[in-house]
């Protein structure tokens, strides 16, 4: 098949799909199967040209996806008025101890918060799918230990924890949000 046509039938597929795609699942589509390097190469390519269009080609934790950009949301979301979840400071404080601590346990984000964690704060981050527990610490008692998922990566439009920015930036952006 030539490379026009496997662009076109990619990009068909990743508009089409409702969870980004695994390079696995892209390359399977094609008899005989892609390679990796004409994958890369031609997912690369549907990147750049989609670079003046109103989406883009983005690669994820768990593949790759197009998503609106976001000077366009404004105007989507006339379409469909819906509030976003909004999540208590204690929600908020409690995942960015585990993105950034990961993996830790319940008494770790305790003792960094200086308070108890509410059950109800672990279970609506789990129900969101952005954290699950890994494992368990070998100590008395075998607390879980939570770290982020792959969804807490897609939603937040990152391939891997190292893109979070770095806690002194954020530490900055909360002091003037607190100043103002």
């Amino acid at each position: 098949m030539e490379a026009s046509r496997a662009k076109k039938v990619l990009e068909a597929a990743l508009l089409a799909a409702r969870e980004p795609m695994t390079p696995l699942a892209l390359s399977k589509m094609f008899d005989p199967v892609l390679s990796t390097d004409i994958l890369r190469k031609l997912l690369d390519e549907l990147r750049q040209e989609s670079s003046e269009r109103p989406v883009e080609l983005l690669q994820l934790a768990s593949g790759w996806r197009f998503r609106t950009r976001a000077e366009y949301l404004p105007y989507l979301e006339r379409l469909n008025p819906e509030k976003p979840p909004k999540y208590s400071r204690a929600t908020l404080e409690t995942l960015a101890i585990i993105a950034y601590r990961q993996p830790v346990t319940r008494g770790d984000i305790e003792q960094i918060r200086g308070v108890a964690v509410n059950t109800n704060v672990v279970k609506t981050l789990e129900e969101r799918g952005w954290i699950d527990v890994v494992g368990h610490r070998e100590t008395p008692g075998r607390p879980a230990l939570f770290a982020t998922t792959k969804q807490f990566l897609d939603d937040l439009g990152m391939r891997s924890v190292s893109e979070l920015p770095p806690l002194e930036q954020i530490t900055q952006t909360l002091e003037l949000n607190h100043e103002n």
